[in-house]
């Protein structure tokens, strides 16, 4: 395979895309999360390809995307609650995680082997675009390697992934910049396994409380390992002054200097989420001993900013 060519979006490349996914071929395409590493979710092998490019667990299930609610509904086994969420929150940042229907034809390897499936469709026109075309439910995780920083721009992808996909539709930077809030909606009360720009309390008005995802049972959903989005350097959270050697992630006004950026000057939250990935990208690199970043607010879209942090950081 060729180095994998950063396409612009056009009616020739997309058709070279939807055939590229048919004959079970790996397509780098945006969302409005993160850029996802897509493939044909019925096709067995094709899947085992995306687990073989990022060098991801198989027991780490992934998220299959359609073009629209009812093409989620004919494969998922959606409560009377799950369609109001979805009808809510589709297309958009959120992935909904129900019972597979007894046809479904998802690939088994896709879900991990469980009788559950994760489904979402994306707000962002080239996916939609793609997806339409497609008529396929399309598996699609970060594309990146497994634990290393999600991709929110094409080149990101290339760096990452290389010659290892046919092709990265280039769609332009991605808006939200975090992977998508995951809800388990297949049990009799839900439960929130990944956050993400749908917050708790958006989620919370519709389903009511949410439970916590159950400590050591199988993964029910992407991005709940411990060690995840980690660049190369040591990241320490919290920080109000950096040492020596250390670049400096802030949120708010932070002074001048080198290796320093700021997540949100103003202090927004939505701002923040879309600079994350990019600027920890960006301050990765061998000059410093470390990534130390400021303190952000815990409530609304912060909880999902700390989350990825928390696990930015954690031990590997």
């Amino acid at each position: 395979m060729a180095n994998s060519p950063i396409l612009s979006p056009t009616d020739g490349t997309l058709n070279a895309a939807v055939q590229a996914l048919r004959s079970g071929a790996l397509v780098a395409f945006p969302t409005e999360t993160v850029y996802g590493l897509g493939a044909d979710a019925t096709d067995e092998t094709a899947v085992a390809r995306i687990f073989e490019a990022k060098g991801r667990p198989r027991f780490n299930p992934l998220i299959s995307h359609v073009a629209d609610a009812q093409s989620a509904f004919s494969l998922g086994d959606f409560s009377p609650v799950a369609k109001v969420v979805a009808e809510r929150f589709w297309p958009g940042p959120l992935s909904i995680v129900v019972k597979r229907v007894t046809d479904c034809p998802i690939a088994w390897l896709t879900s991990a082997g469980l009788d559950s499936i994760a489904l979402r469709v994306p707000a962002h026109p080239l996916a939609h675009d793609l997806l339409a075309r497609a008529d396929r439910p399309i598996a699609a995780p970060s594309a990146n390697r497994s634990g290393r920083i999600s991709p929110t721009q094409a080149e990101h992808v290339a760096s990452e992934l290389g010659d290892r996909v046919e092709m990265i539709l280039d769609g332009g930077p991605c808006t939200v910049g975090i992977e998508s809030t995951v809800v388990d909606l297949s049990g009799s009360s839900p439960v929130l396994l990944r956050l993400g720009a749908v917050t708790r309390e958006m989620l919370t008005e519709i389903v009511g409380p949410l439970r916590e995802p159950a400590v050591g049972g199988p993964l029910a959903s992407p991005g709940m390992m411990t060690s995840h989005y980690a660049p190369d350097c040591p990241v320490r959270l919290d920080v109000a002054k950096p040492i020596p050697g250390e670049a400096y992630l802030g949120f708010g006004p932070v002074p001048a200097g080198e290796n320093t950026l700021s997540l949100s000057v103003s202090g927004d939250l939505v701002e923040a989420a879309a600079n994350l990935f990019q600027m920890l990208r960006t301050l990765d690199h061998s000059a410093i001993n470390a990534i130390a970043v400021a303190p952000v607010p815990q409530h609304g879209l912060g909880a999902a900013i700390n989350d990825r942090l928390h696990r930015a950081a954690a031990d590997r």
